[in-house]
């Protein structure tokens, strides 16, 4: 029986994939360098992530820490991420282009969309530097990303709940919206009862420090959060 509810994890090894998956996640999101918000994986990583881990797993497209106004070099470099992810059976893209004044760059993300087809990409939290959220928010539809990982313009998704309730409704049937960050078992429920999102996003740093040093730990945690979002009406 499916799930109601979706789970993604993000990870920065293979292991820490290995054990989400053993905890009952989802689908997988990896990345280089999650303490800098989560950077393009190396191919190594890739591939040793789609060899042993069964569920869909996306890849974040980042070329660089910091803001997300990308040259035209680095947005080559994006091209160039998707074009090996794909390569490599990677099932999905995260990625994220704004432009100076903090607007959404949908010239641009809209043919890294095309560049990614068939496989979907998922707008990350780019958009929560954006100022108004509810503009960039019928720009990221007009994109034609599949969803949008949003914690409603805050550090944590538990500081917005109220401002993600409002993109879920707004959005509709139009684009998914995905909770995420700072999201645990302690506060999923609250998180579903006052968003209504269908898909939900965690790395559980705020519980486990440090996942891939401690595993066990962090597949525990998985395990944890993937058994309250079940429980969930």
């Amino acid at each position: 029986m499916q799930n109601k509810y979706l789970l993604e994890i993000s990870v920065e090894s293979v292991e820490a994939a290995m054990a989400a998956e053993r905890g009952g996640a989802d689908r997988i999101e990896i990345c280089g360098d999650l303490s800098a918000g989560g950077l393009t994986p190396a191919g190594s990583l890739m591939i040793g992530t789609r060899a042993n881990v069964q569920l869909p797993i996306f890849a974040m497209i980042r070329p660089r820490a910091g803001n997300f106004v990308y040259s035209n070099e680095e947005f080559a470099a994006m091209k160039k991420s998707i074009k090996l992810a794909k390569q490599l059976q990677v099932d999905g893209v995260v990625l994220g282009i704004l432009k100076a004044d903090s607007r959404i760059d949908a010239r641009r993300t809209r043919e890294l969309v095309t560049f990614a087809a068939p496989a979907p990409v998922t707008f990350h939290r780019a958009f929560d530097a954006c100022a108004d959220l509810q503009t960039s928010l019928e720009d990221v539809i007009k994109t034609g990303a599949s969803r949008l990982l949003t914690s409603g313009g805050k550090q944590t998704a538990p500081e917005a709940l109220g401002v993600l309730g409002e993109l879920v409704q707004m959005s509709g049937e139009r684009v998914i919206v995905m909770a995420g960050s700072g999201l645990h078992a302690g506060n999923i429920r609250e998180a579903v009862e006052r968003t209504r999102a269908r898909e939900y996003h965690a790395g559980l740093s705020s519980v486990v420090a440090n996942p891939t040093a401690n595993i066990d730990a962090f597949e525990e945690e998985v395990r944890r959060l993937a058994a309250a979002l079940r429980e969930c009406d």
